[in-house]
């Protein structure tokens, strides 16, 4: 068994396949609209589906906003250098709500992103977990 993908349910498709596209090289997959459903499906990640696990994102169609009630966490991505992934974020216009820095207690090197559907993306720097 393995993890496949983590779904996320966005307000705007597009907007967010460019943000996972541009602030964190993300590649789509596959990407398809169901009709008779009303929704579309866009899968993102950073290798093909049967290596790597990757991100559903769905856009239900006439739903612009959704409750993330207090439930979800975050997703994370390892980078190899946390400070340096916080400052290219910044300049392309991605929104980094923790700075980069050290997790309390912990050598775990860290910062949060904010997606823009109010997700959060964790970053955690290489070789500190």
């Amino acid at each position: 068994m393995r993890i496949l993908h983590s779904m996320l349910r966005v307000n705007d498709l597009k907007e967010s396949i460019d943000f996972y596209q541009n602030i964190f090289g993300m590649k789509v997959l596959r990407q398809k609209d169901y009709p008779e459903g009303k929704f579309s499906l866009a899968f993102m990640g950073y290798g093909g589906e049967k290596e790597v696990t990757v991100i559903e994102l769905t856009h239900n169609w006439g739903t612009d906003n959704y409750d993330h009630g207090n439930a979800f966490g975050h997703i994370a991505i390892e980078v190899d250098d946390v400070y340096i992934a916080c400052e290219e974020i910044k300049i392309k216009g991605g929104n980094v709500v923790r700075e980069a820095g050290p997790m309390m207690g912990s050598k775990l090197l860290l910062a949060f992103v904010e997606d823009p559907n109010g997700y959060k993306i964790e970053l955690i720097q290489k070789d500190t977990f």
